[in-house]
């Protein structure tokens, strides 16, 4: 019986183990799911700016979180494509990936990264130089080393207690750009 007991205890100890390292690699998965998203996002709209060299100073700022509301105009016979039109619309087409728009569950967002901001500085005026394409979405742990940058940090959405920032995750891609 005792031995019956003691092949219990170590069973359960084993199966406890098994579920703790499932957890574990749910929530690594996830991580490096939301990393390699805001990854693509940065490299998508970095090329984005690369073919439109004129408006560059039209990326510039903030979105995310659904920050631009109303969809500008598609380039078609009646509204000709200006640099700048272009820009507005590969910015806001940015943002519905950014927050999954694209991807429903019904009429629920479920892509996208969780609770995104993204944050494109560059040289004032645009032109040539250096830019920085910055993404920042919630974790799902907090952590004490907190990013430096500060995209998104005074927003609220990552604090675990007011003004840490400590669930706040961010990719930051600096990218030399030659305007036209």
């Amino acid at each position: 019986m005792l031995e019956a007991l003691i092949a219990v205890i170590v069973l359960s100890v084993g199966l406890l183990g098994i579920a703790f390292l499932q957890l574990q690699s749910k929530h690594l998965n996830f991580q490096g799911i939301q990393r390699s998203t805001a990854s693509t996002l940065a490299h998508e709209v970095i090329e984005k700016m690369r073919n439109n060299g004129a408006a560059l100073n039209d990326y510039l700022g903030t979105v995310g979180g659904g920050s631009l509301t109303t969809e500008p105009a598609d380039c078609t016979d009646s509204t000709p494509c200006t640099h700048q039109l272009l820009a507005a619309r590969d910015l806001w087409l940015w943002e519905q990936s950014l927050d999954g728009a694209e991807e429903l569950a019904g009429t629920v967002s479920t892509g996208g990264l969780s609770e995104p901001t993204a944050c494109i500085t560059g040289p004032a005026g645009g032109g040539t130089g250096t830019y920085t394409v910055s993404i920042v979405w919630r974790g799902q742990s907090s952590q004490s080393d907190v990013h430096a940058g500060t995209c998104g940090q005074s927003s609220g959405k990552y604090d675990d207690s007011p003004g840490d920032s400590a669930f706040r995750r961010v990719l930051a891609l600096n990218v030399y750009i030659r305007g036209a």
